[in-house]
């Protein structure tokens, strides 16, 4: 991690790239689609005194591509399954990934997809645009591997989530 560049799409307030940023990552951009989070973001770089290395752009890296440069690392930590085209936000964060693209989503399980769809028909009733998505892993995968990315390893945390590491081409030959 030392003195690489991290893009945090999906961020949030940034917690992940501050934390890289303490781990010896050079610079962090976190992209989100919404502007809530900018305020809290500002004040918890500002408390850590590493404002001046955290870059917030609020953007869709899909709709927008040029929002952001490619970046050493990319990460995408429970945003899969909050984009409903999962091969546009692979190919694009695929595209913006020059080492190493880490992401978590939800297994593919049956139940899981049972729980998000129930979740889904409860945000349809109250009004909210929101919905979430179980993709395919091999789907998720995939999409970054055909915009040149490997699949280095698959991890699963408990009953819900997983995680996957890709890697660039050159990487993943031992480059």
């Amino acid at each position: 991690m030392h003195d690489e560049s991290i893009l945090d799409i999906g961020g949030g307030i940034g917690a992940i790239g501050l934390e890289l940023l303490a781990a010896g990552a050079r610079r962090a951009t976190i992209v989100e689609l919404s502007d809530s989070y900018e305020e809290e973001a500002a004040e918890l770089a500002a408390e850590r005194g590493i404002a001046n290395r955290v870059e917030r752009r609020v953007a869709d890296i899909v709709e927008n591509a040029g929002a952001v440069e490619p970046h050493d690392v990319v990460v995408m930590h429970r945003v899969v399954c909050c984009y409903p085209d999962v091969d546009a936000l692979m190919g694009a964060a695929a595209d913006l990934t020059r080492r190493r693209l880490v992401l978590t989503y939800p297994q593919e399980r049956r139940w899981i997809g049972a729980g998000l769809a129930a979740m889904n028909v409860f945000l349809r009733l109250r009004g909210c645009g929101f919905r979430t998505y179980l993709h395919p892993v091999a789907r998720i995968t995939g999409a970054a591997e055909q915009h040149g990315l490997t699949l280095e390893r698959r991890v699963k945390h408990g009953l819900l989530w997983e995680s996957a590491s890709l890697v660039s081409g050159s990487r993943a030959a031992g480059a």
